[in-house]
């Protein structure tokens, strides 16, 4: 008699098990509980969803019409190459490709990088979404870290650590999320001699370069020309739209490689074509309205931003990590409980709700993390319950 075996894969055998914080939370959301929630990071339940009007690009009849590109409409290619040019970018419509979200974008290139058991490099800390998006597409996750030293840098020598004959290419996130860090020139020039002496590619993941906490962003990896490089962009985070399901790769690198890689992602996206025909002829009009959007946007993260540091500064038992750019806030808390019980105790206690650095790989903390996108009342508050609690209960 045969041995019965499972259905399923074992790439999506996942711990399914709810943690502790999601428990408590649930329990008080049944009792009713008011929390104010300060990991909220979706725009359009923060107050700064689109102007209605936004619709109003949607009835355009050519979205009636289906042509089928690999690459997407040529008029959104063009849209998004112009958001490109306001960097002072030249972008060629035909080194871009759409897709339906930046998941996707990710699972196109990783699919025509590397083979099961390759390995692709991302920081840490960072975004926990990776462990999924690599094990659902076959690739073995290495990382290197981030060390903070007023402020968070790569560590070349951590890097350089990870490297392995099987590393097929390098994601960096820019600004990274949580830590907010954009790469420096230092660390462009760094990463491209990395590339370029080992073969490998690097995937700019920038969908929140838009949105830096001062004056301006830092170095971006589109149009890197030493190394193959893919960038990636987004809606959901350019124009504050998750719902309308776009995203964009543009491929740079030396001529011989970029070629290639274009044709072979040809095949990948032609197999798919996911971008729906409505929302890409909507672009156009939606990015020439950018403003209309980041504005606000930018506006909540930078004022809740310095609000933030003010009031934690001179404080006792809270370091507000320095942050150059993103949605989020990394909070330094004293080691006298581990961040599984500083937020519980927030939760169940001051109705506070916040995440643990555990979520996203810190390894020096106790770390909080918090959005900015939060509406200022509810940050203040809710900011204003996490650090007077803190500071009471860290001691003289």
């Amino acid at each position: 008699m045969s041995r019965r075996t499972s259905p399923f894969s074992r790439r999506t055998d996942w711990p399914r098990q709810t943690n502790r914080i999601t428990c408590v939370h649930e329990e008080l959301k049944e009792q009713n509980i008011e929390i104010i929630d300060l990991t909220v990071s979706n725009p359009t339940r923060c107050g700064l969803a689109a102007p209605p009007e936004f619709l109003d690009a949607l009835r355009d009849p050519a979205g009636l019409e289906y042509t089928a590109d690999a690459h997407g409409l040529l008029c959104a290619r063009e849209a998004v190459a112009g958001l490109f040019a306001r960097r002072g970018l030249t972008v060629d419509p035909r080194d871009l490709f759409l897709t339906a979200s930046t998941s996707e974008a990710y699972g196109f290139v990783f699919r025509l990088l590397a083979d099961p058991g390759d390995t692709i490099l991302f920081p840490t800390p960072s975004y926990p979404l990776f462990h999924f998006l690599g094990e659902i597409n076959d690739v073995e996750l290495g990382f290197y870290p981030l060390t903070y030293r007023d402020g968070w840098r790569i560590d070349m020598e951590g890097l350089v650590e990870a490297l392995h004959p099987r590393v097929k290419a390098l994601v960096t996130v820019n600004p990274n999320n949580p830590t907010g860090s954009y790469l420096s020139e230092e660390e462009r020039r760094h990463l491209n001699k990395i590339a370029a002496e080992r073969g490998m590619a690097l995937i700019s993941d920038e969908v929140f370069y838009e949105f830096p906490l001062g004056d301006a962003p830092g170095a971006s990896l589109a149009g890197n020309a030493p190394a193959l490089t893919f960038t990636l962009g987004g809606l959901s985070k350019y124009l504050g739209l998750p719902q309308m399901k776009l995203a964009w790769i543009l491929v740079n690198g030396p001529e011989h490689l970029a070629a290639e890689a274009r044709q072979r992602l040809e095949i990948i996206a032609d197999t798919y074509l996911s971008v729906n025909t409505p929302v890409q002829c909507a672009l156009p009009a939606w990015l020439s309205q950018a403003d209309t959007v980041q504005a606000p946007i930018l506006r909540r993260v930078r004022n809740n931003w310095e609000h933030l540091n003010r009031e934690a500064a001179g404080l006792r038992g809270t370091q507000v990590l320095r942050a150059e750019g993103g949605w989020y806030a990394v909070l330094r808390v004293a080691p006298v409980r581990n961040e599984e019980e500083w937020v519980l105790k927030l939760l169940s206690k001051y109705h506070v709700f916040v995440h643990p650095g555990f979520f996203y790989d810190f390894e020096d903390g106790p770390c909080l993390v918090v959005s900015l996108l939060v509406p200022p009342d509810d940050f203040r508050e809710g900011i204003g319950r996490v650090l007077s609690r803190v500071e009471q209960q860290s001691g003289s």
